[in-house]
This record gives C-alpha cells, sequence and structure tokens, in this order.
C-alpha cells in the first residue's frame, strides 16, 4: 500500500517537476520522513540510465540512509536500492558496517552519541573516497545522516564540484526522542545551512 502511494505521489511530482532540468545543477529534496524523498532520488537514477546520458560509472551513489524501519506507523529510512536495482550499475559506493538510525537505536544520550560517531565514521569515509575520484554525476541520499557530526563546509564544497548533484535530506519533526532535541535542533540548522547554498531546493511536505 505504502509502495502504492508513493507511485501516484511521484506521478503528479512528475506532472510539476522535470528531471531535465534538473541536469548540469545542484538539487535538493529535504521533507519529513515518508514522503517519497528517496523515491524521487532513485527516479532520477533510472531517468539518467534510460535516457543514456551518461556511463552508469560515471554516477556515484552515497547512501547514507539507514535500512528500511517500520516503527509505530514511521517509515524510516531506505536504500536506493531498494526503489531502483538499475542503481546497481552504478558506481554505488559501500564500506563494511551499517548506517543506524541513530535516535530509534538509542535509548539515552550516550548510544545517540555513539551512533551517530558510528555513522560519521562510514560516511566520511565514504564522501572522502568519493572525492578521490568524482564523477559527473553525484547522488547523495540521506544527507543528514552525515550532517549530525560532519562538515557542513566540505559537504557543500564536495556538492559544488558535481556537475549535476542530486540529494536528499530528512528535515521534519516526526523522528525523536526525549533525549535528542539538541541533534533534532543541530540537525535543522544544518539542513537549512544547505538549503540555503542549494539554489534548486525542493520541499517535499508542508
Amino acid at each position: 500500500m505504502a509502495r502504492f502511494l508513493l507511485k501516484i505521489i511521484f506521478m503528479l511530482f512528475q506532472n510539476n517537476f522535470n528531471f531535465d532540468n534538473c541536469i548540469g545543477r545542484q538539487t535538493l529534496l529535504y521533507g519529513e520522513t515518508n514522503t517519497g524523498k528517496t523515491y524521487y532520488t532513485a527516479k532520477f537514477i533510472d531517468f539518467l540510465l534510460d535516457s543514456n546520458r551518461f556511463d552508469p560509472k560515471e554516477i556515484s551513489i552515497l547512501d547514507f540512509a539507514p535500512k528500511f524501519l517500520d516503527v509505530n506507523g514511521i517509515k524510516i529510512g531506505g536504500k536506493i536500492l531498494d526503489f531502483s536495482k538499475k542503481s546497481a550499475e552504478c558506481n554505488y559506493l559501500s564500506l563494511n558496517g551499517e548506517i543506524i538510525a541513530p535516535r530509534l537505536n538509542s535509548n539515552n544520550k550516550q548510544e545517540l552519541f555513539k551512533n551517530i560517531c558510528h555513522n560519521y565514521k562510514i560516511t566520511t569515509q565514504m564522501l572522502e573516497l568519493y572525492n578521490k575520484q568524482q564523477t559527473k554525476v553525484l547522488i547523495m541520499n540521506d544527507i543528514s545522516i552525515y550532517l549530525h557530526l560532519g562538515d557542513k563546509k566540505f559537504l557543500i564544497n564536495t556538492i559544488n564540484n558535481a556537475p549535476t548533484f542530486f540529494g536528499n535530506s530528512y528535515y521534519g519533526i516526526k523522528i525523536k526522542k526525549s533525549f535528542s532535541t539538541l541533534l533534532s535542533l543541530k540537525e535543522k540548522k544544518r539542513v537549512e545551512f544547505l538549503i540555503n547554498h542549494i539554489q534548486n531546493s525542493i520541499l517535499t511536505s508542508k
């Protein structure tokens, strides 16, 4: 049912959005959880592959998202590969270790900090690996995971160096714990930094 609704949302999204306009520029989708950010991003990859405009290996994918979770009806995470099997043809950067949904897998501040440190190590290594061999197209899924501890200026420089960038980030209030208020505020401000520095920034939820 959820996948069916996403397809309907995507059809409506397509009517007001042209993927052609995203080639040669930087695009950021941001919004609440379960508003199709990863789905739209995956469909952009499919669009690029179907159009044969780029060699698949010229499309780098940095997937910072945790595995898909359904917590009390709130759908969290999900990989690009969950929505685009074709994306496996691309330069899909991966490292040992799983990204952790930091708030949902924490019971206190100490566990929360441990989780964001774990994610920071993996996402930073992925960014450094990409920067050693940049490509014509850069895709990023769930950027806010990196922003919890990462260097926002390093991130925006990486984005600006890509001739075509398409990414997404969580920007909402549904994912929270009583002890995660400061992290959520920091996350919000850092995503807003991205929004202000990426001209083609699109809100996927109100």
